[in-house]
């Protein structure tokens, strides 16, 4: 959850402290609630923090700055342990001043530790679990004499996940790192060379980058990068090339970064379909290295998710046993290891995240492994850990999502769980090859249908506007709508902050409908009158029901469809997608409204409070 930035520079400047304000500004849409940085030269350490957004800091920065330095590290920060105040932010200092640390995640042990150290003679001056290891870690610096082991040594004590940096007073051009499951990523430049908990922290500066493996150190200087286990023993890290720069993380004239993201969505969703199918018109996915007999032996597939990289799921499961005709469970990740799951070697376990990060998603994903199952990421991030320790990776290719609340990441999900369903369905025969040609080319007319509902959003804005004062909106979906409806809800409940709840419309009649009244907004989308029709009949006949109770409506539809309109208060329409593609064009429309709804109350659409973009804490 936390953004971290660590860089290392030959001489004294304002470079350190430059890249870190810049890196802390990028690094923002991670959620955070304080900010701090330290440098370092040859006079000492130096540090700034505060409570508050980034702007309380850099307030500070320019009433105190700080000197110039050869090396920096800074922090945005998620409370955990301590509420979000000033003496809670990092970085955290060791009493003698001699080291200070920055850290993402949670250290499990960490109140043992403090009052070992307590009974040792330190006064504490947080509340933070992170302020033990800034302790422990100059305690053992100063026996030792050298950063990396005393990092490596304290790390071994640790428990739980974590990623720490430390720079010290004495060693100014040396920054040491630590990762335990919480991510960490190197950036290489030439004089100089960078940390981050993710590519965002120093795509600016460059975009080549080192993977960090689980329980690493890394070192380093101007010159070099350093990393060994931490038991000491020498890792070569794998180099990769950041396929997008900073101006992708940048608004482009949008008002929020989530406006951007919405816009980009044609974008993400004909980036990720691209290149797809080889010239001899089979799939082709090349991240996908599991042998085909393995996939032809499968007889149950588990998506593992959270929030809504599980909706996606949610949206994968009608596709893919459709077409591959095998069994499909959509489970949550953070209960999935707890409830003793059925998992075994024919079992294939497909883990969503857009970071690749969500440590719930994570511990699930080791747990499917330890049972014999192989894993399958659809991550949005190279090098991340979800991709790294799964049996193969299918990237998205979304580009950067800076909005807390997903959007394009959501819909390149959908698009790329299609793809491993028609790949699937193709290895195991379940589908001819003319007729995976033509879904793939009905998902290539998918992107320009995005836009064409992206630019009828005039009329949902002004629907937003109009009902900025709601205080409930229900949602209703069948069949691959409710899973749409769902995401619909919780897009409700991240950015206005009102209650918001998504229903199978089927269940109306089993309880829901008690909630509805006069006025009450509900928002229905739609199925196709074309190839479903006894769906499309019931969910009119929902429309009804909740009408006649005085219910407001708002109904998404295709195009066309004079049934649905006829028991709407409003329409959204659609262009006309087969049924099982139509959630890429159904969920814009509740996007849309979503954001301009937040908007209309004067929220900030971008950082929901109490929200962060990667949850990377269990």
């Amino acid at each position: 959850m936390c953004g971290i930035i660590g860089y290392v520079g030959r001489e004294n400047s304002e470079r350190p402290l430059e890249v870190a304000r810049e890196a802390l500004a990028r690094l923002q849409y991670r959620g955070y609630d304080s900010a701090g940085i330290v440098v370092a030269n040859e006079l000492g350490l130096s540090f700034a923090k505060r409570a508050g957004k980034l702007a309380a800091l850099e307030e500070q920065l320019a009433a105190h700055p700080l000197p110039l330095a050869s090396a920096a590290i800074g922090h945005t920060r998620w409370a955990t342990h301590g509420g979000p105040t000033d003496r809670n932010a990092h970085p955290h200092m060791s009493q003698d001043g001699s080291v200070a640390v920055v850290h993402n995640g949670i250290l499990e042990n960490h109140a043992l530790l403090r009052q070992e150290l307590i009974e040792a003679g330190v006064e504490f001056q947080s509340e933070t679990d992170t302020e033990v290891a800034a302790h422990l870690i100059a305690r053992a610096h100063a026996a030792i004499g050298d950063l990396a082991q005393a990092m490596r040594s304290v790390a071994r004590r640790l428990e739980g996940a974590f990623t720490l940096l430390a720079v010290a007073a004495d060693n100014p051009h040396l920054v040491v790192g630590a990762r335990r499951t919480s991510p960490l990523v190197v950036g290489l430049g030439e004089g100089e060379n960078f940390l981050g908990s993710d590519v965002a922290a120093f795509i600016a500066r460059t975009d080549q980058a080192l993977e960090l493996g689980q329980d690493q150190v890394v070192t380093i200087t101007p010159e070099s990068v350093t990393v060994t286990d931490f038991d000491g023993r020498a890792v070569e890290p794998r180099r990769f090339t950041v396929d997008w720069d900073a101006s992708a993380a940048v608004k482009g004239g949008f008002p929020t970064f989530m406006d951007k993201e919405i816009h980009d969505q044609p974008n993400a969703v004909r980036d990720t379909l691209l290149g797809r199918v080889s010239r001899a018109g089979r799939m082709q996915l090349d991240e996908l290295r599991i042998d085909e007999s393995l996939l032809r032996a499968v007889d149950k597939i588990v998506v593992i998710a959270c929030g809504t990289a599980s909706y996606a799921g949610q949206v994968a499961k009608y596709a893919i046993e459709h077409w591959c005709r095998i069994p499909v469970e959509v489970e949550l990740a953070h209960e999935f290891r707890y409830r003793d799951p059925v998992v075994d070697q024919q079992t294939l376990v497909v883990a969503i995240s857009q970071s690749g990060e969500t440590m719930d998603t994570i511990m699930a994903i080791r747990h499917a492994r330890e049972q014999g199952a192989k894993v399958v990421a659809v991550v949005n991030t190279m090098g991340s850990t979800i991709a790294r320790e799964s049996d193969a990776a299918l990237y998205t290719h979304a580009g950067p999502e800076v909005a807390v609340a997903s959007t394009k990441a959501f819909l390149a999900q959908i698009a790329a769980t299609y793809l491993l369903g028609l790949y699937l369905a193709e290895a195991r025969g379940t589908m001819f090859p003319d007729e995976v040609r033509s879904v793939m080319r009905e998902l290539d007319a998918v992107p320009a249908k995005i836009q064409r509902v992206i630019d009828g959003e005039a009329a949902i804005r002004r629907l937003a506007s109009e009902m900025k004062d709601a205080t409930s909106v229900l949602f209703l979906g069948r069949h691959v709508g409710y899973p749409v409806a769902m995401e619909g809800a919780l897009k409700l409940k991240e950015l206005a902050y009102i209650h918001a709840e998504g229903f199978a419309a089927g269940e109306l009649k089993h309880g829901p409908i008690a909630l509805i009244d006069q006025g009450q907004p509900v928002f229905v989308v739609v199925p196709s009158p074309r190839g479903r029709d006894v769906l499309h009949d019931k969910v009119l006949s929902n429309i009804q029901e909740v009408r006649a109770r005085g219910a407001r409506t708002l109904v998404v539809a295709e195009e066309g469809d004079r049934a649905a309109a006829a028991h709407a208060d409003t329409v959204f329409w659609v262009p006309r997608t087969p049924t099982l593609l139509a959630p890429l064009v159904s969920v814009v429309p509740l996007q849309i409204f979503a954001c301009a709804l937040a908007s209309a109350k004067g929220l900030d659409v971008d950082q929901p409070r109490n929200l962060a973009k990667s949850v990377t804490v269990e």
